[in-house]
């Protein structure tokens, strides 16, 4: 018999890449299955759950500014590109019985409802999983920031960020055998340390209203679960 449920409603934010396959571009619907199998285990337990997703696996707006691209144009086209995934992410979803919800900030009404907050939150009441893309619907903010944003206005418990790694490091594990994971960290350590799990703006705004955020990998097939349990995984960063 497990313990009570710590969080009950959720913001878990995906990169893009994690629906992306081996080579680490495109959509790979198996990936894309995958993800919506942990979040059904979760939404089994009755936890409500929202979810902000990247664009890196289509579009690298890096590439474009290194040619000399418009920032805003490049910010524009990633925000097309989450609400690409939020797509395949909802397929994936709907086909194992969740009841799915697409919001973009970026209005497109063939394909998503515009994002309004009080619609967000009542999907989120009826049992619905929602996917937020389109980012904050600005350019020159990051989908970490619009993960916050979303998280602190649909009145999340607690913003968690998938990762390939168990946690936050103090340098980058997969190079480096003796980096070190960290349990806890504050917001006022994470911004010191200048680490890059999360960009700057969306850990203060978390800092500024006290949302918490945990930092887990979501390819360990219990890791969320026992999170929202309350049990040490990952690593939370906290006031």
């Amino acid at each position: 018999m497990e313990g009570q449920l710590k969080y009950k409603r959720i913001l878990l934010k995906l990169s893009g890449e994690s629906l992306a396959g081996d080579s680490g571009f495109g959509i790979d619907p198996e990936r894309a299955e995958n993800i919506a199998m942990r979040v059904k285990q979760v939404h089994e337990l009755g936890v409500d759950v929202a979810i902000v997703i990247g664009g890196g696996n289509l579009w690298r707006g890096r590439s474009g500014l290194d040619r000399g691209m418009d920032r805003a144009t490049a910010d524009y086209m990633g925000m097309l590109a989450t609400v690409m995934n939020a797509l395949a992410l909802m397929d994936a979803m709907e086909r194992m019985g969740l009841y799915t919800r697409v919001q973009s900030a970026v209005e497109m009404h063939a394909v998503a409802e515009p994002y309004i907050r009080r619609r967000a939150i009542r999907h989120l009441e009826k049992g619905r999983v929602v996917i937020l893309g389109g980012g904050t619907g600005n350019p020159y903010f990051s989908t970490d920031t619009a993960a916050a944003l979303r998280a602190m206005e649909i009145g999340a418990d607690v913003l968690i960020k998938e990762t390939k790694v168990d946690g936050i490091y103090d340098s980058d594990p997969l190079t480096n055998s003796s980096a070190v994971l960290f349990d806890q960290l504050t917001y006022i350590e994470f911004l010191n340390r200048r680490l890059t799990v999360m960009d700057s703006t969306a850990i203060s705004l978390c800092m500024d209203n006290d949302l918490p955020v945990l930092v887990l990998n979501l390819w360990d097939p219990d890791a969320l679960r026992r999170a929202l349990y309350g049990e040490k995984i990952g690593t939370l960063v906290t006031a």
